[in-house]
C-alpha cells in the first residue's frame, strides 16, 4: 500500500490489475450496450451520472468492495461516489477526448477525489486508450473558461487545454485488459486517440470523494457507499428498487 500511494504521489497514476472478474467486466460491457438501446439519441460516450444514479447495477457495480477498498487507501474509508461516467468509443467512429485536466470541471470543494477507471474491454492505443503526462498532477487547474476557448468540434468534452501548451513526448499509453484499473489525480493532464480499430473500447470512470468533500452543485446526487453523511453536506441518492421491467437484469439484483 506505500508504494501505491508513493507512486500515486509521484507520478500522479496507478495501475491495478485483473481487479474485477471477467464476469462482472463482461456485465459491464453488455450493460453499455443495454443503456444505448435505452437512450438511442445518446452517443456512446456520453452515457452520464445522471443516467447511472439510479441504476441498480451501477449501485453494484461502483459500491464492489473491491473498488472501494482501493478508493480508500487514497481518500480514507468514508467513501461517497460523485459521479459516473462511461467513455464507450465504437469501432472506427469513436471519438478522442482533448488534453485535459478533470478537475477543472468539478464543483468539489476541496479537491479531494480519486477517478477510478475501469477497463469493461480492453484498452490499447489503436482503439483510443487513456494517454497520461506523469507528473502534470502538480500543475495548478486551468479555469473551465480557458478550456472552453479549445474545441475542435469532434471530441468527448467539448474543450480541452491550449495544444500548444502541452509537451506530449513524456506521455504514455494506459495499456488495460477487461477487469484492469487504472486511477488517477484530478489535476494531471490527460486525454485519448479516436477509436480507428475494429473494436470497441468501454471504460467507465468513477470518482469516489470522501463524505467530508462538498458538491457545490446542490441538484447533484452522489451514492453513500461507506461512513455516515454529515449534515449540510451532500445530497445522496436512495437506494434503487430494482423492477425487471425498467432496470438491466444482472448477477446480483435479488439484493435490491
Amino acid at each position: 500500500m506505500q508504494h501505491a500511494k508513493h507512486q500515486y504521489e509521484t507520478e500522479g497514476y496507478l495501475i491495478y490489475r485483473d481487479v474485477i472478474d471477467k464476469a462482472l467486466a463482461d456485465e459491464t460491457r453488455n450493460h453499455v450496450f443495454w443503456l444505448l438501446e435505452q437512450h438511442p439519441e445518446s452517443r456512446p460516450e456520453q452515457l452520464h451520472h445522471n443516467m447511472l444514479v439510479n441504476d441498480p447495477f451501477m449501485w453494484r457495480l461502483a459500491g464492489d468492495d473491491r473498488l472501494l477498498d482501493i478508493a480508500s487507501q487514497f481518500i480514507g474509508e468514508e467513501v461517497a461516489l460523485f459521479a459516473a461516467h462511461y467513455i464507450a468509443k465504437a469501432p472506427k467512429t469513436g471519438q478522442k477526448v482533448l488534453w485535459h485536466q478533470d478537475g477543472s470541471y468539478w464543483p468539489l470543494e476541496p479537491m479531494e477525489v480519486v477517478t477510478l477507471w475501469l477497463a469493461a474491454t480492453p484498452s490499447t492505443p489503436e482503439n483510443g486508450c487513456m494517454r497520461i503526462i506523469p507528473g502534470t498532477h502538480r500543475e495548478s487547474l486551468v479555469s473551465w473558461e480557458e478550456l472552453r476557448q479549445h474545441d475542435d468540434g469532434d471530441n468527448v468534452l467539448g474543450s480541452g487545454l491550449d495544444p500548444k501548451s502541452i509537451d506530449d513526448a513524456t506521455a504514455i499509453d494506459l495499456n488495460l485488459q477487461a477487469g484492469d484499473v487504472s486511477i488517477h489525480n484530478p489535476n494531471i493532464i490527460h486525454g485519448s486517440d479516436a477509436n480507428f480499430s475494429d473494436q470497441w473500447r468501454i471504460g467507465l470512470t468513477l470518482r469516489y470523494i470522501p463524505v467530508t468533500t462538498k458538491i457545490l452543485n446542490n441538484d447533484h446526487p452522489a451514492i453513500l457507499f461507506r461512513g455516515k453523511a454529515r449534515e449540510g453536506i451532500n445530497v445522496y441518492a436512495p437506494k434503487p428498487i430494482f423492477d425487471p421491467k425498467k432496470h438491466f437484469i444482472f448477477n446480483g439484483w435479488e439484493a435490491f
